[in-house]
């Protein structure tokens, strides 16, 4: 490791900041411990060709919510850890900031940005050391929340904060937001807008929220100790696309396809296969419809 003396915010402070306050992505990943992300590739694809450049490298996540933002870091985190990443993106540690936590028990905005400056300087100072230190990435979810126009928000001027970091390039930051936040918050600040290329993730349709659910399920059937057929599977997405129309693929069927298979065992025990009464018990619990009229 290089000479400490050389950074104002120490490897053992740093990496104590980012302990308290961060949850590290790609540590998760090398555990195994997200599902597989399905659909995706596109996606993930545009993320590091622009974390790969000099200038612009910061990414605008916009999607509504439930459509899977922050299951595309997981994804790309997933991808630097098999390696499946340029060298200059190999050994990347993604970081994702924990705002709640870093602003639990302050006392107001100085003390909140008193905890945040440490760790953007002590991850800015080691971006000129990559042979030394991995590049870190931070994710910011909500990042509409941290711009000072955003009302009742405790992150609010947080992009201040960032912005000279931004500009010289010593940081990588993704942000992850609604299309209409960040219209409303971030692109009416163009230093900030123009700091952000924005990668724009659509609902998947029913065929694709089936391929996705088909490719989760391994980990939820462990889990729960019964298993999931195709046709229960396509009669999920049958339900919540007619039924839940005011929520988004494929959050709204991985709540109820995980929902379904705990009331299934609550009610018949492990080692089976999940039943449609099950699914319709739980989209009717979510839609406030009986079963019956599913």
């Amino acid at each position: 490791m290089t000479d400490n003396r050389r950074f104002l915010i120490s490897d053992e402070e740093l990496e104590d900041l980012i302990f308290k306050y961060c949850r590290d992505v790609t540590q998760i990943a090398r555990e195994g411990r997200f599902d597989p992300i399905t659909g995706r590739d596109d996606e993930i694809e545009q993320m590091i060709l622009i974390l790969m450049q000099k200038g612009r490298k910061n990414v605008g996540l916009l999607a509504p919510a439930g459509v899977g933002k922050t299951a595309v870091v997981a994804g790309l985190s997933q991808q630097i850890i098999a390696g499946n990443v340029p060298d200059i993106l190999k050994n990347t540690r993604v970081l994702d900031v924990d705002l709640a936590s870093m602003s639990a028990g302050t006392s107001g905005p100085a003390e909140f940005q008193g905890r945040f400056i440490p760790l953007c300087k002590g991850l800015a100072e080691r971006y000129r050391f990559a042979g030394e230190y991995p590049r870190y990435i931070m994710f910011i979810d909500e990042m509409h929340t941290i711009m000072p126009t955003v009302s009742g928000s405790a992150y609010r001027g947080l992009s201040e904060v960032l912005k000279p970091y931004l500009t010289v390039g010593d940081l990588y930051v993704i942000g992850a937001t609604t299309l209409d936040e960040f219209r409303m918050f971030v692109a009416v600040d163009p230093a900030m807008d123009r700091r952000f290329q924005k990668v724009f993730l659509k609902v998947p349709n029913a065929k694709e929220t089936i391929q996705i659910l088909m490719n989760l399920k391994g980990g939820y059937e462990k889990h729960h100790g019964i298993t999931v057929n195709q046709a229960a599977v396509e009669r999920i997405i049958e339900l919540t696309e007619t039924h839940m129309r005011k929520r988004n693929q494929p959050d709204k069927s991985i709540i109820v396809m995980d929902g379904a298979m705990a009331y299934h065992v609550m009610t018949k025990g492990t080692g089976g296969e999940l039943s449609m009464d099950a699914i319709n018990f739980m989209v009717s619990k979510e839609v406030g419809l009986h079963k019956d009229a599913l």
